[in-house]
């Protein structure tokens, strides 16, 4: 008998269920032609990161206790977002440091956490989809993705099966764009002359679109593009790598 789909349950994060839904359709489309079962628990809420980067331990726990429960049972959690990913894998075992039997659930959740596109490649073994994208990209790496899960690779690896599509390399790809959760609240000014920075590089290379596997850094380098009447489109890795990008707009454009 053929052994049964591999059961994945999609963390679907804030930003993606609030700004771009279409990447949470293009995770599942992704998992499934990658042999899962995929689910999207009701349960399931923020992973908590805000509180916590801001020092708020305590209902950073109470929140984490949620979604421990909520994703209780799947053989995986994938997240389309290395920072949540992170949080989850990296954080929750340290918030309950002073609490044995929640850590130990923490740890085995962590265990079974991935970021969307390490899950395909490191896990599932793929190594090539079926998509096109006509024209040159560029890559941006997340903080959280790229020093907390070691997302580097993994990205290029599946960008490089896609029909028509040409990666040119971003000069400082692995510099902070500049929005790091609250960062981009409290020091503003800080964080405007890094998105600036870094949307000076994006223009010089001459790509059509950047990509990014977080969500939070897209929609502040999509927002400075935006603002500098840039034409290079802001897009998840995911979109492309379904073959998705034909049916959504760029991250920013306006409402039709």
């Amino acid at each position: 008998m053929p052994s049964p789909p591999v059961r994945v349950a999609l963390l679907v994060t804030c930003l993606v269920d609030l700004f771009r839904p279409s990447v949470g359709f293009a995770a599942i489309k992704l998992l499934e032609q990658a042999g899962c079962s995929v689910e999207v628990p009701r349960a399931q809420t923020c992973c908590g990161q805000p509180a916590y980067n801001s020092g708020d331990r305590l209902d950073a726990k109470a929140i984490a206790r949620r979604v421990i429960a909520a994703f209780a049972g799947y053989d995986y959690v994938v997240a389309p977002s290395g920072s949540c990913a992170g949080m989850v894998k990296v954080h929750y075992p340290e918030l309950f440091a002073d609490e044995p039997e929640t850590a130990a659930r923490a740890h085995e959740l962590a265990t079974r956490t991935y970021e969307l596109v390490s899950f395909l490649t490191e896990v599932r073994q793929v190594r090539e989809v079926a998509a096109r994208f006509d024209g040159a990209v560029t890559y941006h790496d997340s903080c959280s993705g790229l020093r907390e899960l070691a997302i580097k690779a993994q990205p290029r690896q599946l960008l490089a099966s896609v029909a028509g599509l040409n990666l040119r390399e971003l000069p400082g790809a692995e510099i902070c764009c500049g929005f790091g959760g609250t960062f981009a609240v409290k020091y503003a000014d800080i964080s405007d002359k890094m998105a600036r920075d870094k949307v000076a590089d994006i223009e010089r290379l001459g790509a059509r679109c950047v990509l990014a596997g977080d969500l939070g850094c897209l929609l502040q380098i999509a927002g400075k593009l935006s603002r500098s009447g840039s034409a290079v489109e802001a897009r998840h890795v995911a979109e492309i790598l379904a073959d998705m990008a034909a049916d959504t707009p760029p991250i920013g454009a306006p409402s039709a």
